[in-house]
C-alpha cells in the first residue's frame, strides 16, 4: 500500500522524510504483509506547521460549517465501511465479523453522537442573571496531537478527531504503528469530504520518536493519548515543559461483582465480555468477584463458557475469537498465564500454549483462573489478553474492598437484582464508569477513568469540551 510510505500533511500525500520503517505482521499467519514508514522529527514538524497555519481560519469557521464536514465524512465513511472493516481485520487481527459489526461502525456512532451534542451546544454562554454583561466563551484550544492505540483503532481515533474538528481545532494524528491501515483510509475519507488543507494531518511512527516529538512540540497545545499507563506517565512528563493540556485514557483492571441474586446468565455474560476482541480491551471485566454462596457454581459456568468459545483466523467468517495482535503481546500473555499457575491460582480453562489445532499464529487459549487472591500478579497486572481471574467474596463490604484494591479505575461492573445495592455500589466503586446488569452505557456517555486509568472523558458533551478553553469576558454588548 503506497500510502503507508506517505503522510497526509497540509491536504496532500507527501513522502515520509524519515527512511525508517516497521514491518507489519499478519497475526494469523505470522507472515509480513507490508511496511509502514516511521516518521521522524522533521515529519512531525511539517505536520505541526500545517496544523498551525490552518488553525486561525478553522477556529473562526461557523459551527454549522464544521458540522457539515462531519456529515460528509459520515456519508463517505458509511459507503466505505466494508473497506474499513477489512483494513481493521488485517492490521490488528479482529475477526472479520467483529470488525464489521463492532470495530468499523464505532466511528459512525461517535460521529452521530457528537453531531447530536453540537445541535444544542452553546459556544457563548451567559455567566448568570447576577452578571448580565458577563459571557463565557468556549473556544478551540489549538493544535492537538493525537496518539491512538491499535486495539479499537477507529473507535479511539473517532473519539478524538471528530470532537476536535467540531470544536474548531486542527490536529496531527499518530496512530499505532501496528495498526496504520485504518487511519490511512480515514485520511482518504476526510480528504474526499473536503476538509480544508492542514486541518487534519496524519503521520505514522512509533512512540519513542514521532510520539515523543509530538508531545514536546512547542506548537502543539494539547495531547490526547489512549494507551498504556506506562506510556501515559511518560507523556505527562514530556508535555510539562510546554504546559500542554494532556488528556489520558489508559489501562484498566475492571472488577465484575456478581452477587447471589444476579441474573442467570451473569457469569457467562461476564466471561464473553472479558474475551471479546481477544481480551484486548482496557475496560474488560478481567476480575470476576463472586459471592461465596454461588462461587463453585459460578466457576463451573465460567469454565463451560470459556470452553465454548471457538478460536479461528481473522479472515474466517463467524463469531470466533481471533489471535492477539503481535508476538510481543502473545509472549506477554503466555508469561502471565505461567505466573498465575506458579502463584497457585487454579486453572479451570485454557492455559499455556496455542489452542489445539494451531501451530502458528498468535492465538491464545481462552483462559480462566479460579481461587485467585487480589495480591497475585494476574489480579494486579493488565494482561490485555483472554485471561479471566475469579475471586470469592463474603459480603458487600469485602467486594468493594477487593474491587477498589487496584491502582486502576476505568470500569467496574455490578450484577444484582437489588436496586438499592446497585446504587450504593455505583457510588462506592472507584472508577470512571460503572455498568450494571449487562446494560451498556447510553449514547453520549463519557468514557474515561480515574487514577492510573487516566482522567480523560471521551464522548458526549464532555468529549467536546475537552478540546476547548474557557474564556471569561465582562462588558459584553448585548
Amino acid at each position: 500500500m503506497r500510502k503507508l510510505r506517505e503522510f497526509y500533511i497540509g491536504g496532500r500525500w507527501v513522502p515520509a522524510l524519515s527512511k525508517a520503517g516497521h514491518t507489519l505482521i499478519d497475526a494469523t499467519t505470522e507472515q509480513p504483509f507490508d511496511t509502514v514508514a516511521l516518521g521522524g522529527r522533521n515529519d512531525v514538524d511539517a505536520a505541526a506547521m500545517a496544523a498551525k497555519l490552518a488553525f486561525p481560519a478553522w477556529a473562526a469557521s461557523e459551527p454549522g460549517e464544521r458540522m457539515a464536514l462531519i456529515r460528509r465524512i459520515r456519508e463517505i465513511y458509511s459507503e466505505r465501511v466494508e473497506d474499513m472493516a477489512r483494513a481493521i481485520s488485517q492490521e490488528m487481527a479482529a475477526p472479520i465479523e467483529l470488525a464489521r459489526t463492532r470495530q468499523a461502525p464505532a466511528a459512525l456512532r461517535h460521529m452521530t453522537n457528537f453531531l447530536a451534542v453540537m445541535e444544542h451546544f452553546e459556544f457563548v454562554r451567559q455567566l448568570g442573571p447576577h452578571a448580565p454583561d458577563d459571557r463565557i466563551l468556549m473556544e478551540p484550544i489549538g493544535v492537538v496531537g493525537m496518539i491512538t492505540p491499535w486495539n479499537w483503532p477507529m473507535s479511539q481515533v473517532a473519539l478524538k478527531v471528530v470532537p476536535a474538528l467540531l470544536a474548531g481545532c486542527t490536529m496531527v494524528l499518530k496512530p499505532s504503528e501496528l495498526a496504520p491501515l485504518s487511519s490511512v483510509l480515514l485520511a482518504e475519507i476526510i480528504h474526499e469530504a473536503g476538509a480544508p488543507a492542514g486541518v487534519f494531518n496524519l503521520i505514522q511512527g512509533d512512540g519513542l520518536t514521532a510520539g515523543a516529538r509530538l508531545v514536546e512540540h512547542p506548537d502543539v497545545a494539547m495531547i490526547s493519548f489512549t494507551g498504556s499507563t506506562r506510556a501515559g506517565a511518560s507523556i505527562m512528563k514530556g508535555a510539562a515543559d510546554t504546559f500542554k493540556r494532556v488528556a489520558l485514557e489508559l489501562g484498566g483492571k475492571g472488577a465484575n461483582l456478581i452477587f447471589a441474586d444476579a441474573e442467570e446468565d451473569a457469569v457467562e455474560r461476564g466471561v464473553r465480555q472479558c474475551f471479546i476482541n481477544s481480551g484486548q480491551n482496557c475496560n474488560a471485566p478481567t476480575r470476576m468477584l463472586v459471592e461465596r454462596s454461588i462461587y463453585d457454581e459460578a466457576v463451573e459456568k465460567a469454565r463451560t463458557a470459556a470452553q465454548s468459545i471457538a478460536v479461528g483466523p481473522s479472515s474466517a467468517e463467524g463469531t470466533h475469537m481471533g489471535p492477539v495482535i503481535s508476538e510481543r503481546q502473545f509472549d506477554r500473555v503466555q508469561s502471565l498465564i505461567e505466573t498465575g499457575i506458579r502463584e497457585g491460582a487454579r486453572l479451570v480453562a485454557g492455559g499455556v500454549g496455542r489452542p489445539a489445532g494451531f501451530n502458528r499464529g498468535f492465538f491464545v487459549q481462552p483462559t480462566v483462573f479460579a481461587d485467585v487472591s487480589n495480591d497475585m500478579m494476574i489480579a494486579r497486572e493488565e494482561i490485555f489478553g483472554p485471561v479471566l481471574s475469579i475471586l470469592p467474596f463474603s459480603d458487600e463490604e469485602e467486594a468493594v474492598a477487593i474491587a477498589n484494591d487496584t491502582p486502576y479505575g476505568l470500569t467496574n461492573y455490578v450484577q444484582s437484582s437489588d436496586g438499592a445495592r446497585r446504587n450504593r455500589l455505583a457510588r462506592r466503586l472507584q472508577s470512571g464508569m460503572v455498568e450494571m446488569n449487562g446494560q451498556p452505557r447510553g449514547a453520549g456517555s463519557p468514557f474515561g477513568g480515574v487514577r492510573h486509568s487516566g482522567g480523560a472523558r471521551e464522548g458526549g458533551v464532555w468529549g467536546l469540551e475537552e478540546y476547548m478553553v474557557v474564556k471569561s469576558v465582562s462588558g459584553w454588548a448585548s
